[in-house]
């Protein structure tokens, strides 16, 4: 079965090599913007289908993954910081209070047309930080290309009274439990 990765980020790449499939990764085309209004939790499925969607027009008889997340903190999605004082700042607004991740998938192929989507929900309960904490922390793992602001697989784990989920690799970038269903049920055997 010919499977390609919607993405070149290095997160989800490395969790799809979890599954010990063999796979391509591919770029996709896809503008990232938010519609007026939209919540969360679609433009999450929404930019995953649409990743899917623009690599699958260049491999129809392919299955094609696309996954997108979006962390929202106070009711407002919140990027990638990018930098240490937008990390900071978001770790500021996130010390003692609750982050929510949604993380789509979309296993799409064009060919005979078919689509299997789903969203794993995240929820992370900060410990209240000091402004030290947040500094040391930024400093050792720099996570600036992080939803968040930190990375739950490493140091930034840490930074948490608990995390609530059903997939603890959607947190990370992209829902394998899920996903390992949807391969099944598009007839790949994992094992």
């Amino acid at each position: 079965m010919n499977l390609i990765l919607a993405s070149t980020s290095r997160y989800r790449r490395e969790l799809l090599l979890r599954l010990d499939l063999p796979f391509q990764t591919a770029r996709p085309d896809v503008d990232e913007t938010p519609l007026p209004n939209e919540n969360s939790h679609h433009l999450a499925q929404r930019l995953a289908e649409a990743k899917a969607r623009s690599v699958a027009r260049n491999f129809p008889n392919a299955w094609v993954i696309g996954s997108d997340q979006v962390a929202e903190l106070n009711g407002q999605a919140i990027g990638k910081p990018e930098n240490f004082e937008r990390a900071a700042d978001q770790l500021s607004a996130a010390s003692g209070k609750t982050m929510r991740f949604y993380t789509s998938f979309c296993l799409l192929r064009a060919e005979p047309h078919k689509i299997i989507a789903n969203t794993d929900i995240t929820t992370v309960h900060f410990r209240t930080l000091t402004s030290a904490e947040i500094e040391r922390y930024l400093h050792k793992e720099q996570p600036y290309d992080c939803a968040g602001s930190f990375k739950a697989e490493g140091l930034g784990i840490s930074l948490f009274e608990k995390i609530e989920s059903a997939d603890p690799t959607g947190l990370i970038g992209m829902p394998l439990i899920g996903l390992s269903k949807a391969l099944r049920q598009a007839g790949l055997n994992l094992f």
